[in-house]
């Protein structure tokens, strides 16, 4: 592996974890469905898998749309002799744009998606912190409805990784993203999950939840910077 797929990969691993571990929606709905219901382990670990392979299909569906652009940008003739050094700046640049991104959606307080517990029973909700919701607009979770949720949450920041190996029209890259952001993901949520499933909690995530976008727009960032002025 050269320098530049390591720092990738580990960009990739970065905002898989961070975005899975600040984010309760990832593994909450889960702990307390086994615990309310009273699954097995190898039911809360199943669902938690298939819905992670759900959440990462979307992820991987919008990835690939860069990679389709970033493919079409290398056949342009004039682009040969520089494209390397256009994909890393077009890194730097996704990364910076989404970092602000990130502070402003904090700042202004954005409605987001949330997970509450009421009895033994989850609900979703859109809110804003400080917000009061009415009992109407909250939508009980399932099964059904929480891989539903999780196939339309799609990690955005993997799609200035995926779209810089396909300006590079790098295969081995593009499988390496995907496979490492796949499997850190799923071992992430697994590993909060079973926390939770057996008393444990470690990740005090309430406070970080609203900046997660912004932390992973910092380590695109990094990853952009470091591909720019450092050669990785």
């Amino acid at each position: 592996m050269d320098s530049s797929l390591i720092a990738l990969s580990i960009t990739a691993i970065s905002i898989s974890f961070f975005h899975t571990a600040s984010g309760p929606d990832h593994y909450l709905p889960f702990i307390v469905l086994s615990r309310s219901r009273k699954w097995i382990l190898s039911k809360t670990i199943m669902l938690t898998i298939v819905c992670g392979f759900g959440h990462i299909l979307s992820s991987v569906v919008l990835g690939l749309v860069g990679v389709f652009l970033g493919w079409q940008l290398n056949k342009i003739t004039f682009f040969q002799d520089f494209r390397g050094h256009i994909a890393s700046w077009a890194l730097l640049s996704f990364g910076a744009i989404y970092l602000c991104y990130g502070l402003w959606a904090a700042y202004k307080n954005k409605a987001h998606k949330h997970f509450d517990v009421m009895g033994g029973d989850v609900f979703v909700f859109s809110h804003k912190h400080g917000d009061v919701v009415m009992p109407a607009d909250r939508i009980k979770v399932t099964p059904i409805v929480l891989f539903a949720i999780f196939v339309m949450g799609p990690s955005e920041p993997l799609i200035p990784l995926l779209f810089y190996s396909g300006l590079n029209r790098s295969i081995p890259e593009i499988s390496t993203l995907i496979g490492v952001f796949t499997v850190s993901t799923v071992i992430t949520m697994l590993g909060m999950v079973l926390l939770g499933v057996y008393g444990y909690s470690f990740f005090k995530t309430e406070k970080i939840e609203r900046y997660a976008p912004a932390i992973s727009g910092a380590v695109v960032l990094v990853c952009g910077i470091g591909m720019v002025f450092f050669g990785w």
